[in-house]
């Protein structure tokens, strides 16, 4: 599908660019082509004010005009079309005179231009009392211009074509995997997502089979069964909060109110709500808040990145260890570092742990009840207040969290 799409990306990229090529390459030979025609006329002219004088006057033979036109002639003839008498610097033969002036003849035209003896030659003709009188100038070297131009024009534009054909496809191909990266994470978070509901479904399918297979005991009796009815419901509510919210924060940010606050007083409020369950878990709580510290933001949505932070700490900590929470100013932002000790995370899982229900140990994920949602979540609302979420990990000793807020 992406090869596809990456190929049709090049054959309209290519057949724009051909055309536009197309296009300037004809401007440019017919900017040329009338450039070339107006010389022509120019010249043709020039010839015959220079003959029409040297009949009046003695010119030079080595004037600048005259040697700018030794490859030309000039044929006065009477109303029959006999050729009276002829001019030029070249001595060209009668024979030539004749046909070149029978061409002229036949062609009927006033001005034009004839090929003869391998060469091109443009004319005109002027009328005169005693007959007329027809002007040639050899344009074989103006002609050589504009086709040698059309041969430059094909070589540079095939060139061009391959050097842009390889370009555009190394870019299409950077372009793509972003896309293709997108598009198999969609995939994976679809199948993730169907998977984590899967579970409680079949126990809540299971458990009311069960129900219905002993319709005729009481619900007291069956209230054990509707406990795990509820608490499947329960799973899939929360997670089903947790993804419908991710996808609100991807959209949320024109509806967002963000306004300064109190981030160190934000920090210690949730720490007064989770040091109940960090002692019941006989845990020890160490934490260092600079007092007065401010972010421009919103409050609710930072409080929860402290919570899942401090969530997550609890939940991953050895028995009897510790976690320490820190607030400090660092240059122009304000960094928060929640750190706990433990099993730590192995460094090929860090830039990972982020995604959407991804887990370094599956099993121990779910004995805790997590879905691999609430790093995803913290680091949305992190990216939202245009700020930083990241983790540091030593195996077997401590993992820390960091949150840098501008």
């Amino acid at each position: 599908m992406f090869t596809k799409l990456r190929n049709q990306f090049l054959l309209v990229n290519m057949a724009i660019i051909s055309l536009i090529m197309l296009a300037a390459f004809a401007s440019i030979y017919f900017i040329m082509y009338q450039s070339v025609n107006k010389n022509i006329k120019t010249e043709l002219n020039s010839m015959s004010t220079f003959y029409h004088n040297a009949d009046k006057a003695n010119t030079k033979t080595d004037s600048p005009l005259r040697q700018s036109l030794s490859l030309s002639f000039a044929l006065h003839t009477d109303q029959n079309w006999n050729i009276l008498r002829s001019e030029s610097m070249c001595n060209f033969t009668n024979d030539f005179y004749k046909t070149a002036k029978d061409t002229i003849v036949i062609s009927g035209l006033d001005s034009g231009r004839f090929t003869l003896n391998g060469n091109d030659w443009a004319f005109m003709i002027e009328k005169q009392e005693e007959g007329y009188s027809i002007y040639s100038l050899d344009i074989t070297a103006q002609l050589k211009i504009l086709t040698n131009l059309i041969y430059t024009f094909i070589a540079v534009g095939f060139v061009m074509l391959i050097v842009i054909f390889f370009t555009s496809r190394f870019f299409a191909n950077r372009h793509i995997t972003p896309i293709k990266e997108a598009f198999h994470k969609q995939k994976q978070f679809i199948a993730d997502a169907s998977h984590e509901l899967r579970t409680p479904l079949t126990v809540i399918h299971t458990t009311t089979d069960l129900l219905l297979a002993n319709s005729e005991e009481t619900i007291r009796k069956q209230s054990k069964w509707l406990h795990h009815i509820k608490s499947e419901t329960g799973r899939m509510q929360t997670l089903t909060n947790d993804l419908l919210y991710l996808t609100e924060m991807d959209h949320a940010q024109s509806r967002m109110i963000f306004a300064p606050f109190n981030i160190s007083e934000a920090i210690e409020s949730v720490l007064l709500t989770m040091e109940a369950v960090i002692f019941e878990k006989d845990l020890t709580l160490d934490y260092e808040i600079d007092s007065g510290l401010t972010v421009h933001g919103n409050m609710e949505q930072i409080k929860q990145v402290i919570m899942i932070l401090l969530d997550n700490s609890i939940k991953y900590t050895n028995p009897n260890g510790s976690i320490t929470v820190t607030l400090k100013k660092h240059n122009n932002d304000t960094v928060l570092a929640v750190t706990n000790t433990g099993e730590g995370i192995e460094q090929e899982h860090l830039e990972k742990i982020f995604d959407r229900f991804y887990r370094t140990d599956s099993s121990r994920s779910r004995k805790h009840g997590g879905y691999g949602l609430g790093l995803a979540i913290a680091q949305s609302i992190v990216t939202q207040h245009k700020g930083k979420i990241y983790a540091t990990s030593t195996p077997n000793e401590s993992t820390t969290f960091y949150v840098r807020l501008p």
